[in-house]
């Protein structure tokens, strides 16, 4: 049984380019795909469609859909800002005095009451675990493998993190490994979304280089560049480092030759509420993988863990998370080796291999509940992670950066980089609010210079989710450098762009193919976020 998005792909190209040059179909091209989806939907009882994932924004009055149809339709007029473009994070954007901190403040639309809520879950997301037993019995359960202490060592000031210098360790980027399926069980277990895929069978799915005394770290990342030259159309020349990954001193045995290596670097922490927000029906408007003008996006669907039902990956380098919550816990497992409801094992990411890692002390406290980071915790961590502001944009009525932008918009960069959502109703914070994070978070092949080989859930091994822009031209202030894409090869938004290849292709070429004026306009759009 075919999808509403398939079907109605079909008839768009029965439909002929009179139909696609039709005003009427053009006003109503954001609702057909959810319009259509209602209408078929008893046809496809019985289908592979996930359960509980809304085909249509019931939200909405017929009223206020055409009011989002319009706002949201990308602008024609780039001889002055839109309206409310400054304020990319809606009306929780963060107004604050540009600075270090500018990723760390609070939407500014919660209530004083929610204000304390936000600090006790900023100073959990700052604590630093310790290992078990230890006096501080609520900051116990650090491990016994693990990456970081704490959350924000990682998202350092709630920002993206960087990748390791040559003789420091790392902090902020960790290695994921995985294989594919290899097995007609695996096969199965991968096509109906219960694994996204595998991980090796003696370190698990992350490489953990840190570990409690009396415990020996798994191994440690090293990264070799390779130097490549660009020219561009103008005789401009820029150098991309292309990065080759390894393990040294692997502490439990080799791993598995099938498995793959692939770099990930922390994001930035702004704007996730907003994300959480966002219609899954608006999202799959995007989405049309068998498109023939080379920009397709997929959704990633994922196994939502605490209803088990299958839902929208929004979150994570390849989409594989639905939910903030599921996220933190992820990480809290992953990377601190501290155990939650949703994430329960009290040895994070330790494998039967890895036996005296499970014969270590745990940080269960009998009056706190059986995981070491009971609930409260987890209230609070996700709350402080879903309200973090976005800051303001700044100087978007400047000549610059509105060149900048028409360029943006012209060499179909917004293909990808979706302009405007306008968020569901029913949250206070961030319901039914106008927001500017120019991405669709579907996954699009990014060719294979970005490639990582590594397969998770519908994301093949060269697919990636398209990132929010939001803030990133702040990187540098907030983090003292600026590292960019999944890795953090890009040393530059020029780098970034340069990287771009399989459907992001066409857009890379416009842009190394124009003149430094108006590269250095796209620039300052991109700065100005």
């Amino acid at each position: 049984m075919r999808r509403p998005i398939d079907i109605l792909r079909r008839l768009r190209r029965a439909a002929g380019p009179l139909l696609l040059k039709n005003p009427r179909y053009q006003a109503f091209r954001g609702l057909s795909v959810v319009t259509l989806a209602a209408i078929l939907a008893p046809a496809l009882a019985g289908s592979s469609e996930p359960v509980g994932l809304a085909t249509s924004r019931t939200d909405l009055t017929p009223k206020d859909r055409s009011r989002v149809l319009a706002v949201t339709r990308p602008t024609q007029d780039f001889s002055k800002p839109e309206s409310f473009e400054t304020m990319q994070g809606g009306a929780g954007t963060s107004r604050k005095q540009v600075n270090r901190d500018a990723f760390s403040q609070p939407s500014e639309n919660i209530t004083f009451e929610e204000q304390g809520n936000f600090k006790l879950g900023n100073a959990l997301f700052r604590k630093n675990w310790v290992s078990s037993p230890s006096s501080t019995q609520a900051s116990d359960g650090l491990g016994p493998l693990f990456n970081e202490r704490a959350c924000q060592n990682c998202h350092l000031k709630d920002g993206r993190g960087r990748p390791p210098a040559a003789d420091s360790r790392t902090t902020s980027m960790f290695l994921r490994l995985a294989r594919d399926a290899s097995t007609a069980e695996e096969k199965t277990e991968i096509a109906a979304h219960k694994v996204l895929n595998f991980p090796d069978p003696v370190y698990g799915a992350q490489l953990q280089e840190l570990a409690v005394p009396g415990l020996k770290g798994e191994g440690r990342m090293y990264v070799d560049y390779r130097e490549e030259k660009v020219t561009l159309g103008d005789g401009s020349v820029v150098w991309l480092r292309k990065p080759s990954y390894s393990v040294d001193g692997l502490g439990y045995g080799p791993l598995d030759p099938r498995t793959t290596l692939s770099p990930r670097l922390t994001p930035p922490m702004i704007g996730l509420g907003l994300i959480e927000q966002i219609a899954p029906a608006d999202l799959l408007a995007h989405a049309d993988p068998d498109d023939r003008d080379g920009i397709s996006g997929k959704p990633n669907m994922v196994r939502d863990l605490s209803s088990g039902q299958l839902t929208l990956g929004r979150f994570g380098w390849k989409a594989q998370t639905a939910s903030i919550r599921q996220q933190a816990a992820d990480a809290f497992a992953g990377d601190i080796g501290i155990s939650t409801p949703e994430e329960p094992s009290h040895w994070g990411d330790c494998t039967a291999a890895e036996e005296a890692c499970l014969a270590m002390p745990n940080g269960v406290q009998k009056r706190l509940g059986p995981v070491e980071a009971p609930p409260p915790v987890m209230d609070l961590v996700t709350f402080y992670s879903q309200n973090l502001g976005v800051p303001a944009r700044r100087d978007v009525g400047a000549p610059a950066v509105l060149a900048g932008k028409k360029l943006f918009y012209e060499m179909g960069c917004i293909a990808c980089h979706t302009p405007k959502f306008v968020t569901m109703r029913g949250n206070k914070a961030q319901g039914f609010q106008l927001i500017w994070p120019y991405s669709d978070f579907l996954l699009h092949d990014m060719g294979p210079g970005l490639a990582d080989g590594q397969a998770v859930g519908d994301a093949t091994g060269s697919e990636w989710r398209t990132p929010p822009l939001w803030g990133i031209g702040l990187t540098k202030t907030v983090n003292g450098n600026a590292f960019f894409l999944h890795d953090g090869r890009a040393r530059t938004l020029t780098e970034a762009i340069l990287w771009h290849g399989g459907e992001g292709q066409k857009a890379r070429d416009r842009f190394a193919a124009a003149n430094t004026a108006d590269r250095d306009a796209l620039i300052k759009f991109l700065e100005s976020f």
